[in-house]
């Protein structure tokens, strides 16, 4: 998924066979890709300190799961749902159905992936670029994909849309690394 202006990834791609099967595995390799990148940074981050015994942490499985597949399915839910609502209040709106919304929602996920395995390395600076770059390469697929949907709309909700679709997307790149994050400013995660 790469965001070319003036293609629509739903139009190009989705329309003939939208599918659940890239989202899933998309959003489950998403979450094992986060619970060992963040497990292998904590080890290599502590080899060597005398007081650390490493354990590994399965919670981050679940944290990582119940984030990433509540954005998959919550976020293009409640899109479909205000976009139905709206194209009953204002005709000629581009409709999509809910099974592309999810599609387009699960495949633009899948460049956190590569972003997330760099979170081995231990730099700082590189994590954060890697997560600026793939909250970047996502917003646009995104709002590229549904400017069509709203474009026509009153300006107050294209912005109110489109914001939303930008900051629940910056929500969860920020949110990927809650143990990361909480360890830098010296709260304990456990």
């Amino acid at each position: 998924m790469l965001p070319w202006p003036g293609k629509n990834f739903i139009q190009v791609y989705l329309r003939r066979n939208p599918d659940l099967y890239g989202p899933f595995w998309i959003c489950t390799t998403l979450v094992f890709a986060i619970a060992i990148s963040g497990n292998i940074s904590n080890f290599l981050v502590n080899f060597g300190k005398p007081n650390h015994k490493y354990t590994p942490e399965f919670r981050k499985v679940t944290i990582a799961a119940t984030t990433i597949f509540s954005y998959a399915w919550l976020m293009p839910l409640a899109l479909w749902g205000f976009l139905l609502w709206r194209n009953n209040k204002i005709l000629n709106l581009v409709s999509y159905s809910f099974m592309e919304i999810v599609c387009v929602y699960g495949y633009s996920l899948a460049i956190y992936i590569p972003a997330v395995v760099l979170w081995i390395l231990p730099y700082e600076w590189l994590r954060w670029c890697s997560i600026v770059v793939a909250l970047l390469l996502s917003c646009s697929v995104l709002e590229l994909t549904f400017w069509p949907a709203v474009r026509d709309d009153n300006p107050r909700v294209i912005i109110s849309v489109m914001s939303a679709i930008v900051v629940f997307n910056a929500l969860l790149a920020v949110g990927c690394s809650p143990v990361a994050l909480l360890e830098r400013i010296g709260l304990p995660f456990r």
